[in-house]
């Protein structure tokens, strides 16, 4: 049975590096056999988690009717998780962050497996705030039960520049694979 991959992808720039990067990873998941969807979060209508408790309480989906409500039964039947995301202000986008929050009581999300996509401006994983963006996805994870498989990073500006960088093209592409092959023990 071959693996079902969603790739969230939260940058602004239909065609930004990081979404660059995820269309590497997808093609990596594919060629393993993988069956692969991504979704670009900018265009849609996701609101704000706004603290209602009832998602937690029957341990379901969100009772906000937006762009969201679609997004439930893809993470639900999806395997692994790719999360890719430009840094914008020393951690992932607004666009990402949206999204994650309204897993809050979305039981279906735990036990899967992610892959993590980070693009910064700035010369170094630290001094843009990279790191901060993966700490909280290695939390997010410890809570979820959920498995981090691989993380690619790099500092690319312009729209393009990862073109530039053929290893971390490569990178992606094997992040794709591994989440493609890798049996999932949390399940």
């Amino acid at each position: 049975m071959p693996k079902n991959i969603l790739i969230l992808k939260g940058s602004p720039r239909e065609r930004g590096n990081s979404a660059a990067l995820a269309d590497r990873a997808a093609q990596g998941a594919l060629a393993a056999g993988a069956q692969v969807e991504s979704i670009y979060l900018h265009g849609l209508d996701i609101r704000p988690c706004d603290a209602c408790e009832l998602c937690a309480e029957n341990g379901n989906w969100c009772i906000i009717e937006d762009d969201m409500l679609p997004l439930y039964p893809k993470l639900a039947a999806a395997d692994a998780v790719i999360l890719a995301s430009p840094i914008y202000w020393f951690t992932f986008s607004a666009q990402l962050k949206l999204c994650i929050d309204r897993w809050y009581g979305f039981q279906e999300v735990a036990h899967k497996q992610f892959g993590i996509i980070l693009t910064y401006g700035d010369t170094d994983l630290y001094t843009s705030g990279g790191i901060n963006a993966i700490h909280t996805f290695e939390t997010m994870c410890r809570f979820l039960k959920g498995e981090i498989v691989g993380i690619v990073h790099g500092s690319l500006s312009n729209v393009g520049d990862v073109e530039k960088h053929p290893e971390l093209l490569q990178q992606a592409y094997d992040l794709g694979q591994r989440l493609a092959a890798e049996k999932n023990d949390g399940r």
